[in-house]
């Protein structure tokens, strides 16, 4: 190969250097131009939904706050147009009361003078109001005493004022000055009530007043318990009873009385078999006696027998005297028109128990 054939073949290849060179920087240029138009959609999608959340908050927020306000007039759809009233009230009354309160002390010392004619029975009638809603429980009289006082104070300041204007600017400025407290007591401090929740209110009352009455006649039948370093304290005697005026008479459960009664006669027959018979009864002829045998694997009874009664021998005359002292004693809780307590307190047949309740009653 000669020179200039040399020379042709490293121009070549500088030129094929070049346009190899030309065409990566031109790759390149294409990849970033690519990436930063992926980097641009991508920031642009995300802005779109950052704006996008934005913009749902911002409805949500709407939609909640709307929601709030709708749901206030809903709850206070009756409390709106009352307290309108009363400022409509107010409006009117307290700029005349502070005139006339001017006109009445000569100089600005009067002007305060619909705190007392207006602002104190709606101190009043708010503390009803809240009261009726916080603390259910409580007795409100004395407050709506309070209303009703200073809206008969208002009434007849206004009254006064309009007087010299004549009796009938008297009477609506008067009327004007209590309608909007008038309007909250009936329709907001003391809404109407269903019959149910009526009915329900009256039985608690009735239930809270009895329970009251049984506590108090409980401590006047308590006992007293004294300790040796002289403290005392009351012990109640637990059971069921019912009110016999200011005294308690016990209830007794009719198993209770049924088995009560089984355990005399059960007893009364047992203290009869254990009398030992008298010389002349003759002589005593072993009976034969039948016995149970008890299996070999069945466990002893390790239940103590019941010593029986003594059968009770007092006559009608004791039991008339025991049924007087326990009528004075105040510390013993007997029914004297209930032969079931009287069976119980005395302990006795309930054939007796029924003939010292019919005398008892037909003496009354």
């Amino acid at each position: 190969m000669s020179w200039a054939d040399e020379r042709r073949a490293t121009r070549a290849a500088e030129a094929e250097i070049k346009r190899q060179d030309a065409d990566a920087a031109l790759n390149r240029k294409l990849r970033e131009q690519d990436a930063a138009a992926t980097q641009r959609r991508t920031d642009a999608m995300a802005a779109a939904k950052v704006a996008d959340q934005r913009r749902k908050t911002r409805q949500a927020d709407r939609k909640a706050a709307w929601d709030a306000v709708t749901g206030w007039l809903s709850a206070n759809r009756v409390r709106l147009p009352i307290y309108l009233l009363a400022l409509v009230s107010a409006g009117m009354a307290v700029p005349a009361m502070a005139g006339y309160g001017v006109g009445v002390y000569g100089n600005a010392t009067g002007a305060p003078l619909p705190a007392l004619s207006e602002l104190g029975m709606w101190a009043f009638a708010f503390a009803v109001e809240v009261t009726r809603h916080r603390h259910p429980e409580r007795p409100v009289w004395a407050l709506q005493l309070g209303v009703w006082v200073f809206a008969g104070v208002g009434f007849t300041l206004n009254v006064l004022h309009g007087w010299h204007r004549g009796w009938d600017a008297a009477v609506v400025m008067g009327i004007v000055s209590v309608a909007g407290v008038i309007a909250h007591q009936l329709a907001v401090a003391s809404p109407p009530r269903s019959p149910a929740e009526r009915a329900a209110a009256r039985i608690e009352r009735k239930t809270l007043r009895k329970v009251a009455k049984v506590r108090s006649a409980a401590v006047r039948h308590a006992v007293a318990e004294l300790s040796a370093d002289g403290t005392a304290r009351l012990v109640f005697t637990p059971g069921r009873y019912t009110l016999d005026g200011r005294r308690l008479a016990a209830v007794v459960d009719p198993d209770r009385h049924v088995a009560d009664v089984l355990d005399e006669e059960i007893a009364a027959f047992l203290a009869g078999q254990d009398q030992a018979p008298r010389a002349d009864d003759g002589p005593i002829v072993d009976a034969p006696i039948l016995t149970l045998d008890r299996p070999a694997d069945q466990p002893k009874s390790t239940r103590k027998p019941r010593p029986p009664r003594a059968p009770k021998t007092r006559s009608i005359e004791d039991l008339r005297a025991a049924f007087a002292a326990a009528l004075d004693n105040p510390d013993v809780a007997i029914n004297p028109t209930s032969a079931e307590s009287i069976r119980k307190t005395l302990r006795c047949a309930p054939k007796f128990a029924r003939q010292l309740r019919d005398e008892h009653t037909n003496r009354k």
